[in-house]
């Protein structure tokens, strides 16, 4: 710590001194500079000392309060249970077709789709882990798995003693965070001893690295890709083409994928030689309902919270609400999880519907502002176009009006203008969102149009996009009264 001159009392007296021994702000003369810098420093550091007493003091009275829950992990998306309610047919399916790595053939390649939270990634690690511990192998199924100080290689999540010729790894990778060809190639290299770069090789160095590490010696890997359409929208489906038809150039090992699917048409715009490949077998995943959701609600519940936490509207009403939403299970986990959370956080009890409600109302709000920090930059203009009308301009809003405006905002920001087929387009998207609301209206011999109105509370709306450095140019922008179509 420097000490400057300025430290010195207006009056040229003699600074005080902090009293070490009684630890309280008892002062003498203090006779020298250097003298002065231990003082401040050992005020300073009572202080710190001070204040972390009183937040250890805190962390211990939330420690000793009464906890709601008895383990929060089970409420995560990551959890995988010893049993899986109203999913049976799904594994069976699964199991049967996987079955063939233990009568020591390849596995036909899989794809599984179906809505979210219908328990298509959970019931793919289910089997998998099963099929790992009957014949043998490792199962990764994490994306990121931690890796092992001693080898250099990534850490297994089970490991289990080979009990036939031919032992799995079971790989899980999610899309939406290994999204290109390169990335995906280099993360399976990973797997088998291979360091690749971040950038800088040829995809076919990356291909050929990856493959001969895999067929270095005897085993049936089981290739899980996630949210796989990521792929396709990012790089295209040459991997997948690649992937299904690796067999081809390997003599020890065998591949086998299964590829998982929230967009029920992704398929049909895969190439015919890949759809062929990865749709050998299909396995759809029907929506849960109410009752379906409260009985995972309840077998989840009874491990994660204390013994009657949960007063008895609390489960149905959270299942109601997934269920409302396509029979999400994430959801109604997601909603269980966080009304517990906030119950906690006001000392409750108890679990109780309000706690349900008041869950229900932030996960929305997290989940749209989500949604709407990851929109491209002509979705957010569109978006901000309806803001802007509605704040300055009153009545019906037609999609006219919006293109209008947001053809100036393009204008100013200099950013290519899309047709106005284009600009529906993405407010039927803003609608599925549930950002906006678009009717379709007839306008009688002037054809059809939509009228849009917001979703989402405006300050809420105002906020996020003005987050964004583009739009927060045209903060200032006011759409002129004209602009409006009669």
């Amino acid at each position: 710590m420097i000490i400057s001159d300025e430290l010195t009392d207006k009056n040229d007296q003699i600074p005080l001194k902090y009293n070490e021994n009684s630890k309280m702000k008892n002062f003498s003369e203090v006779s020298d500079k250097e003298e002065l810098q231990y003082t401040i420093a050992s005020a300073v550091e009572d202080f710190v000392s001070t204040k972390q007493s009183s937040l250890d003091d805190l962390f211990d009275e939330l420690l000793l309060s009464n906890s709601i829950f008895k383990n929060k992990e089970v409420l995560r998306h990551s959890y995988t249970p010893e049993i899986l309610p109203h999913r049976k047919n799904e594994i069976e399916k699964l199991a049967s077709i996987l079955v063939s790595a233990i009568k020591g053939e390849t596995p036909s390649n899989i794809f599984v789709y179906g809505k979210t939270g219908t328990g298509k990634t959970v019931v793919v690690k289910y089997v998998g882990n099963g099929l790992v511990k009957k014949i043998g192998g490792k199962a990764f199924l994490k994306t990121s798995p931690s890796i092992d100080c001693n080898t250099g290689l990534p850490k297994p999540d089970l490991s289990s003693n080979g009990k036939m010729d031919m032992p799995i790894t079971f790989i899980y990778i999610n899309c939406e965070v290994v999204d290109t060809q390169y990335r995906l190639l280099s993360k399976l290299a990973e797997y088998f001893g291979q360091s690749v770069p971040l950038t800088g090789w040829p995809t076919d160095k990356i291909y050929d690295v990856f493959s001969q590490s895999l067929d270095s010696e005897k085993k049936l890997v089981i290739i899980i890709l996630d949210e796989v359409d990521q792929l396709l929208k990012k790089g295209g489906d040459d991997v997948l083409y690649n992937l299904t038809r690796i067999n081809g150039d390997l003599e020890n090992a065998k591949v086998s994928i299964i590829g998982i699917s929230n967009d029920l048409k992704f398929i049909e715009f895969l190439d015919p030689r890949v759809k062929s490949s990865l749709g050998e077998e299909e396995i759809i995943f029907p929506p849960y309902d109410a009752p379906q959701l409260m009985d995972i609600l309840e077998d989840r519940s009874k491990i994660s919270f204390n013994e009657s936490v949960i007063t008895p509207g609390v489960i149905p009403l959270c299942a109601a609400f997934a269920a409302q939403e396509h029979g999400d299970a994430r959801r109604a986990l997601d909603l269980l999880r966080t009304a517990g959370e906030i119950a906690e956080r006001q000392n409750a009890k108890k679990v109780t519907e309000p706690h349900v409600r008041v869950a229900k109302d932030k996960i929305e709000q997290d989940r749209v502002s989500e949604v709407i920090k990851t929109l491209p930059t002509q979705s957010k203009l569109i978006l901000y176009s309806v803001y802007l009308i509605e704040k300055y301009i009153p009545g019906e809003i037609i999609t006219g009006d919006v293109f209008n405006i947001y053809k100036d905002l393009s204008n100013i920001l200099k950013l290519d203008i899309l047709t106005q087929r284009r600009v529906s387009d993405l407010i039927a998207e803003l609608d599925m969102l549930g950002i906006i609301n678009a009717k379709v209206v007839s306008k009688g011999r002037y054809g059809r149009t939509r009228e849009i109105s917001l979703g989402i509370p405006h300050s809420q709306l105002k906020n996020l996009l003005e987050n964004d450095f583009k739009i927060k140019k045209v903060s200032s922008y006011v759409p002129p009264i004209q602009h409006r179509l009669i």
